[in-house]
């Protein structure tokens, strides 16, 4: 793993622990009700109007619901669990070869709006790093898709990235300034007992050694 992507970790955590992360409040504005002023027309299209929020009402509660679900089978999906696979590098129109990487989520909870909170290990070779990163998750129908957008952070750059999380099978994008790649792998369940990274000079599929630690 390089060390670029090691300081981000490392830089998120501490510039954004859990008493930093933003608590945003929408408060609603309920639609007053017009003032009947023509008799029985304006009362007749105040129930018509009446009839078709409610039909609206009952739509939203059911997008709710639903939504509700997805949010908490990805709560459970997600706590407790692995990401167990690669990322590549690519600069210019060259991509370096796979190197190996795996997080351990150990929790995952919803803090406000599209914000949640993941509790990590980084694991690289002996090392074994807590992370608390607070991420954005939006969903394409019901795939959640974790965002970091244009995250700057002071001496290290700016960070971009998007994963698609699908059944047990996880995709994406990284960017680092004008340097990015892929990343891919499975979604395991966690084992019980410590886990243990990949150490250097373990290989790929393709038989190669990691190419060099710096992106």
């Amino acid at each position: 793993m390089s060390a670029t992507r090691r300081w981000f970790l490392q830089s998120v955590s501490a510039i954004l622990p859990l008493g930093m992360i933003p608590a945003w409040v929408q408060a609603g504005q309920p639609q007053g009700a017009q003032k009947v002023t023509a008799g029985g027309q304006a009362g007749g299209a105040k129930l018509e109007g009446a009839k078709g929020e409610g039909a609206k009402g009952g739509d939203g509660e059911a997008a709710a619901a639903k939504q509700a679900a997805l949010e908490e089978a990805f709560t459970k999906k997600m706590s407790g669990c692995v990401f167990n696979g690669s990322y590549s590098v690519t600069t210019g129109a060259e991509e370096k070869s796979a190197v190996m990487e795996k997080y351990t989520i150990e929790k995952v909870s919803k803090a406000q709006g599209d914000l949640w909170l993941f509790n990590a290990r980084w694991l690289i070779g002996k090392s074994d790093i807590p992370i608390a990163l607070p991420l954005t998750i939006k969903w394409a129908g019901d795939t959640p898709v974790i965002t970091l957008d244009n995250v700057t952070i002071p001496g290290l750059g700016t960070f971009s990235s998007r994963v698609l999380i699908h059944e047990e099978w996880y995709a994406g994008t990284w960017r680092h300034d004008k340097v990015g790649g892929h990343l891919w792998g499975r979604i395991e369940r966690a084992k019980a007992g410590p886990e243990k990274g990949p150490e250097k000079g373990d290989t790929d599929k393709g038989g190669q050694g990691k190419p060099g630690e710096n992106k």
